[in-house]
């Protein structure tokens, strides 16, 4: 993993906000590529969302591009284009919670922070809670700072993920006895579809114009009123804007 082999801030925070909600073999495929196009938080800050939003194509949940400029304006203008290493700061960033900022902490600066994330979850449920239903994260924190290598702690979460990992591959995933748990509902025909259909076509095509609107999402049998109430989601988001004529088109 390139985040680990050269673990800089802004590669940490790249992989880490990718990672909230991608599986690492497609992160793993496509973070060189953004890189390439954005290798620094100026770089980030100063595109168009457009670019940054066909970079992220195939990392869904496209929210996290647009919290990814604003965080990279945020550390350019804030911060001296340096990215913060205390945990509280870095909260202050869009997009990044609890467990996000302790992990860029850990592994960008090797700051002994505490947080959980799903694999470090799985390895603690199944040696501290093996019969135990509705686990909380409250009860498996205190495990974790007890457990916690504070001369190195980047070394010491990488091995927890990496053993959460060979968990998962198991057959019984503990991570189902989490409180946290939940399952994934289906892609198709969700709202998450539609949200990724409209911004793949202002990407390929500029617009949708004002008399297409009605009509849009019927193929993948979305009815009118629902493109409408995601499309004003998306607007209300600062994702996209309507032109004067009433054409959709992505916000600058």
């Amino acid at each position: 993993m390139e985040w680990r082999a050269d673990p800089a801030p802004y590669k940490v925070f790249i992989s880490e906000i990718m990672l909230q909600q991608t599986q690492v073999p497609r992160v793993m495929r496509l973070f060189p590529l953004f890189l390439a196009r954005f290798p620094g938080f100026g770089e980030l800050a100063n595109a168009s969302f457009a670019d940054i939003l066909q970079a992220w194509t195939g990392l869904g949940y496209n929210r996290r591009a647009r919290y990814l400029q604003e965080a990279a304006c945020l550390v350019r203008d804030r911060h001296g284009g340096v990215l913060p290493r205390e945990v509280e700061t870095l909260r202050t960033l869009p997009g990044v919670g609890a467990a996000t900022a302790g992990s860029i902490a850990a592994f960008a600066y090797n700051v002994p922070a505490i947080f959980i994330e799903t694999n470090i979850r799985r390895v603690f449920i199944h040696h501290f809670f093996p019969d135990r239903r509705e686990v909380h994260d409250r009860e498996i924190l205190p495990l974790v700072e007890q457990s916690l290598d504070r001369e190195n702690p980047r070394e010491w979460y990488w091995a927890l993920m990496d053993y959460g990992a060979l968990l998962a591959r198991s057959g019984d995933n503990p991570n189902r006895r989490s409180r946290s748990y939940v399952r994934q509902n289906s892609f198709r025909g969700s709202d998450r579809q539609l949200r990724g259909m409209v911004l793949r076509h202002l990407v390929d095509h500029g617009s949708i114009a004002a008399e297409d609107i009605p009509a849009y999402g019927a193929a993948e049998g979305f009815p009118p009123v629902r493109v409408e109430a995601v499309l004003k989601r998306l607007e209300d988001e600062g994702f996209l804007q309507r032109t004067e004529t009433g054409a959709i088109v992505l916000r600058r």
